[in-house]
């Protein structure tokens, strides 16, 4: 039996964690103006956030076993929404800086057990329906950071500015909540392992591809403008519609990915999404024109839509119960987006910018060709379709349903 209701609440968890980032995103340079911060002030705080999520993710990986994933959830997200105006109120640099900390550990642990209770829900569903729930935060991404833009030219300050998109991010977690947060599959107690085990070997190479996709996603969205910049100069003031290219593109094939798994495999996505991304990158660097741009920015973000979803479920899919494994996979994977952009600058100091951001096309030839066999590999130790076909459902899993 398949739990509809669980869906529809998890997506709403995804939708409302998606438009508190957007509309944190669009506010940062208010904050960095109400506090008078300069930019190296202003990089340890945003330092914080993702310190703080990389700290509580693993942590998540304790918690929910231990009071159940849909539980769980619930309860990160409540804290989430409690936290999330406290930037605004920060009244200098280290305030902010303790402030986004909390901020960043509570997202990062909200993430990592939306993300098992998602696997978990798609586990029972014996279907792929990942990419629906990642849609669904890009889409909220899209929407917090309009709404954000809205209250600001409307005049609203920076309080305000986080406080008001706070009130439908709380309807939509406490909705979910009261409507439909259950645990399914495994019950907590028959869990075992944490946050703290040492990877499996199956979901190391999961954790290593996420790392890669998620790394390639902050360098491109820290210094895809910074390159088309440099590249197109009579195009400066066109210079964000690379990322914007690529976010748009992205948001859009999340909304039809789970089609594509189905039709296509988990494999094939993960193989083709690697390949199309590395083409993509490679005419952006090859052949610098606004359309170029435009053509190989949407190739990268249609090619890694979908890709991080996968890696995901199959990561759910290497533990018992399934948080365990994504917990892993998606630390590695915020690790990644957070070292991205050092290590292109890094490398820009040494090369030419655009040799560094060569980086990611041997980052993307590398999801394609091992990601897929990661995949394949995962499916074969568990004795499923390599195309992560539905198979029989499971009448133990939904009786756990029916009895809940």
């Amino acid at each position: 039996m398949r739990p509809p209701r669980e869906r529809y609440a998890t997506t709403a968890v995804f939708l409302a964690n998606g438009f508190g980032i957007g509309a944190w995103a669009v506010e940062v340079p208010r904050v960095k103006d109400k506090l008078l911060l300069g930019d190296s002030l202003l990089g340890v705080a945003l330092f914080a956030f993702a310190l703080g999520a990389i700290v509580a993710m693993p942590l998540a990986g304790r918690l929910a076993p231990k009071f159940g994933s849909g539980r769980a959830t619930a309860l990160l997200g409540v804290l989430f929404v409690a936290a999330f105006p406290l930037p605004a109120l920060a009244p200098n640099a280290a305030l902010l800086c303790a402030a986004l900390l909390l901020l960043g550990a509570l997202n990062g642990a909200l993430d990592v057990s939306m993300n098992g209770h998602a696997s978990a829900i798609e586990k029972i569903w014996h279907a792929p329906i990942m990419s629906s729930f990642h849609a669904a935060w890009s889409a909220g991404g899209l929407a917090g950071a309009a709404v954000g833009t809205v209250l600001q030219k409307a005049g609203f300050g920076v309080l305000s500015g986080l406080a008001l998109p706070a009130i439908p991010i709380a309807v939509l977690i406490v909705g979910a909540a009261l409507f439909s947060l259950r645990d399914v599959g495994t019950r907590p107690e028959a869990a075992s392992g944490g946050g703290f085990a040492l990877p499996q070997a199956g979901v190391v190479k999961l954790a290593a591809l996420a790392f890669l996709c998620m790394m390639t996603e902050g360098a491109i969205a820290d210094w895809s403008a910074v390159y088309l910049r440099t590249a197109l100069p009579a195009h400066a003031d066109s210079a964000g519609i690379g990322y914007t290219s690529f976010a748009f593109a992205m948001a859009a094939c999340r909304v039809v990915g789970d089609a594509f798994v189905r039709r296509l495999g988990a494999v094939r996505v993960v193989a083709l999404g690697g390949l199309l991304s590395a083409a993509g990158l490679a005419a952006v660097l090859a052949a610098p024109a606004l359309a170029t741009a435009v053509a190989g920015f949407i190739c990268v973000g249609i090619g890694l839509a979908n890709v991080v979803p996968v890696i995901f479920s199959a990561a759910g899919r290497t533990t018992d119960p399934p948080v365990t494994g994504v917990s892993m996979a998606a630390t590695a994977g915020y690790a990644g987006f957070l070292v991205g952009p050092p290590i292109i600058g890094f490398g820009a100091g040494l090369v030419r910018l655009q040799l560094a951001l060569g980086v990611l096309v041997l980052a993307t030839l590398a999801v394609c060709f091992a990601g897929s066999r990661a995949v394949r590999d995962v499916d074969a130790s568990r004795g499923e379709s390599a195309t992560h076909a539905p198979v029989r459902k499971d009448s133990r899993d939904a009786d756990r349903i029916e009895a809940d």
